[in-house]
C-alpha cells in the first residue's frame, strides 16, 4: 500500500499541472487500489486530502473525466466518504457533466451522483432543484440503446420518484412516453422490473397518471396480465401481480379513470370486468378494486349496475364466503358499497339481493371485511324504510352490530357498527327495530355516540334516540336512564363548542323525553332551563326558535 502514498503524492501534483499522461496513469493506480481494497484506499484517499482536487479535474474536455467520476463512484460506495465529497464540492461540477455527449463519462457522472447522494432524502432533494430530472428524461431519450446507461437513468429515477418534490418535475418531462417506448422493448423480467419500480411511485401523481393511460401503459399491463394469468412461474406470478396492481393504481386518478372508462364501453373497462369470473386471485381482487375504483361517480356506478356488474360480484363473493380470500372479499365489498351510493341503485341492488349476499360475511372476524360490510349495508338502507325495517329486525345482524360498538381497537368498525345502528332506526322509523335495538343492549351505544368527536355522527345518534324517545319511551326508558342521556344531553347544551344542529336536535329529543316520569325528574333536577333560555338569543334562527318552544314544553310541564 505504499505505492498508493506515492501515487497520491504524484497526483497532487499532476493534478495542478493536468499533464494528462501522468495524471491518466495516476488514475489507473487509484482505480486498480480500489478494486483490491476499497475501504482502506478510500481512507487513504480522504486523509490525503486528495478528493479537494477532484472538482477541478471534473471538466468535459479532459480525457480523464470518466475515469476522475469511476474513482468518485467507488469511493461513495462507502457511507464515510459521501459527506467528503460533497464537502470537496464534487456535486456541481458532476451534475454538470450530465450535459456531456460522451456515453462513458455519462455513466460514470450517474453513478458518482447516485452513491454520493444514496438514502440521502436532503442531497437527492439538492439534486432536484438542480435540475437534473428533465437531464436525465432527455438522456434516457437519446441513449435508449445504451444498456448501461438506460439502467443508470432507471435507477436514479427510482430513487427520486420517491420524494414528493420531484412529481411535478417528472410531470412536466416526456417521461411517461420514454418510459412506455422502453418498456415495450424489454423481454427480460428483470428490466421490465426495474421500470415496474419507477412506474408505481411516479404513478400515484395524478397527472402522471393521465401521460401514462395517454402514452399505451395500460395496453402493455394488459397483454403482460394475458400472458402470464395461466403460469405458476414465480417471476410471471410476480409480474402479473405488479401489473394489475399498477393499472388499479392508474384507475385512482378521476381524470385517468374516466378516460379508461369511456362511458363503459372502454376496451380496458371490458378487459377488467373479465378478471372478475377469473380462477386467479390476484386478477379477481384487482378487477374488484378497479371496479371500486370506476364506482367513483354517479353516472359510472348507474351505468354499471344497470349493465349487471352486481350479479357477477355477489358472484365473486360467493367463492368466497367459506375461507375465502380476505383481500377479494374487502375489495368486492368495496366495490357495493360504492355502487350503492347513487339513489336509483339502492332499490335495484336490494331486489338483486345484495343484503343477503353481504350478511353471509357477518361471522368474519377481520375488521377491513368488517368495515366495508357495515358500509355497504348503510348505503343500501339510506332513505330504504322496507329494508331498513328488515335488516333491522334481524336479531342476528343487531347482535353483532351491539358487540361491534364496542371493538374499542378498531374505530372504523366500531364508529360504522354505532352509524348502521342509528341508520336502521332512522331510516325504518320502526317500533320493531327499536325494540329489537332495545332487547339486544344498543341503546348505550347510540347515548355514547351522541358524544362523539365527530358532528355528523352526533346528529345520527339524536335523531335516532328522538325517534326511539317519540315511538318506544316505555321500552327504552330504563337503557336511556342507565346510559345517563339526560346528562349528556345537559352538557352538550352548556357547551359552546357543540354545533348549531347539536343544540337543536338535543332540545328536540328533551321534549321527547318529557313523556317519562322518572327521565323528566331527571330534567328537572339539572336545572336545564337556565341553559336553554340562554339559547334563545342564539345567532342561528332554528336553535333560538327551539328553545323558546323548548323553554315552554319544561315551564308547563314543571
Amino acid at each position: 500500500m505504499d505505492n498508493l502514498s506515492d501515487t497520491l503524492k504524484k497526483l497532487k501534483i499532476t493534478a495542478v499541472d493536468k499533464t494528462e499522461d501522468s495524471l491518466e496513469g495516476c488514475l489507473d493506480c487509484l482505480l486498480q487500489a480500489l478494486t483490491q481494497n476499497n475501504m482502506e484506499t478510500s481512507e487513504k484517499m480522504q486523509g490525503s486530502g486528495v478528493l479537494q482536487l477532484f472538482a477541478s479535474l471534473l471538466t468535459p474536455q479532459s480525457s480523464c473525466t470518466a475515469k476522475v467520476a469511476n474513482i468518485i463512484a467507488e469511493v461513495a460506495k462507502n457511507e464515510f466518504m459521501r459527506v467528503p465529497c460533497v464537502d470537496a464540492g464534487l456535486i456541481s461540477p458532476l451534475v454538470q457533466l450530465l450535459n456531456s455527449k460522451d456515453q462513458e463519462v455519462l455513466l460514470q457522472t450517474g453513478r458518482a451522483l447516485g452513491n454520493i447522494c444514496y438514502d440521502s432524502h436532503s442531497l437527492q432533494a439538492q439534486l432536484i432543484n438542480m435540475g437534473v430530472i428533465p437531464t436525465l428524461v432527455k438522456l434516457l431519450g437519446i441513449h435508449c440503446h445504451n444498456a448501461a446507461l438506460t439502467e443508470m437513468c432507471l435507477v436514479a429515477f427510482g430513487n427520486l420518484a420517491e420524494l414528493e418534490s420531484s412529481k411535478e418535475q417528472f410531470a412536466s418531462t416526456n417521461i411517461a412516453e420514454e418510459l412506455v417506448k422502453l418498456f415495450k422493448k424489454q423481454i427480460e423480467h428483470d428490466k421490465r422490473e426495474m421500470i415496474f419500480e419507477v412506474l408505481a411511485p411516479l404513478a400515484e401523481n395524478d397527472a402522471i397518471k393521465l401521460q401514462l393511460v395517454e402514452a399505451g401503459l395500460v395496453e402493455c399491463l394488459l397483454e403482460i396480465v394475458q400472458q402470464k394469468v395461466d403460469s405458476d412461474k414465480e417471476d410471471d406470478v410476480a409480474e402479473l401481480k405488479t401489473a394489475s396492481d399498477l393499472m388499479v393504481l392508474l384507475l385512482l386518478g378521476d381524470e385517468s379513470m374516466q378516460k379508461l372508462f369511456e362511458g363503459g364501453k372502454g376496451n380496458v373497462f371490458q378487459r377488467v370486468l373479465s378478471w372478475i369470473p377469473s380462477n386467479n386471485h390476484q386478477l379477481q381482487l384487482a378487477g374488484a378494486l378497479a371496479i371500486a375504483n370506476f364506482a367513483r361517480n354517479d353516472g359510472n356506478c348507474i351505468h354499471m349496475v344497470d349493465n349487471g356488474i352486481v350479479e357477477k360480484l355477489m358472484d365473486l363473493l360467493d367463492r368466497h364466503v367459506e375461507d375465502g380470500n380476505v383481500t377479494v372479499q374487502h375489495a368486492a365489498l368495496s366495490a357495493l358499497r360504492n355502487l350503492a351510493i347513487p339513489v336509483v341503485n339502492k332499490a335495484k341492488m336490494l331486489s338483486a339481493g345484495v343484503t343477503e349476499a353481504v350478511l353471509k360475511f357477518l361471522k368474519s372476524e377481520m375488521p377491513p371485511v368488517q368495515f366495508k360490510l357495515l358500509g355497504t349495508l348503510r348505503m343500501l338502507i339510506d332513505a330504504q324504510a322496507e329494508a331498513a325495517e328488515q335488516l333491522g329486525k334481524n336479531v342476528k345482524l343487531v347482535e353483532r352490530l351491539v358487540e361491534w360498538c364496542e371493538a374499542k381497537d378498531h374505530a372504523g368498525v366500531m364508529g360504522e357498527s354505532n352509524r348502521l345502528l342509528s341508520a336502521l332506526i332512522r331510516h325504518s322509523k320502526s317500533k320493531d327495530v327499536i325494540k329489537t335495538i332495545v332487547q339486544s343492549g344498543g341503546i348505550k351505544h347510540l347515548v355514547t355516540m351522541a358524544t362523539s368527536e365527530h358532528v355528523i355522527m352526533q346528529n345520527e345518534a339524536l335523531v335516532a334516540l328522538a325517534l326511539i324517545a317519540a315511538l318506544e319511551l316505555g321500552t327504552a326508558e330504563k337503557d336511556l336512564e342507565s346510559a345517563k342521556l339526560v346528562q349528556i344531553l345537559h352538557r352538550l347544551l352548556a357547551d359552546e363548542r357543540s354545533a348549531p344542529e347539536i343544540k337543536y336536535n338535543a332540545m328536540v329529543l328533551i321534549c321527547a323525553l318529557m313523556g317519562s316520569e322518572s327521565l323528566h325528574k331527571e330534567v328537572q333536577d339539572l336545572a336545564f332551563l337556565d341553559v336553554i333560555s340562554k339559547l334563545r338569543s342564539h345567532e342561528n334562527k332554528s336553535v333560538a326558535q327551539q328553545a323558546s318552544l323548548t323553554e315552554q314544553r319544561l315551564t308547563v310541564e314543571s
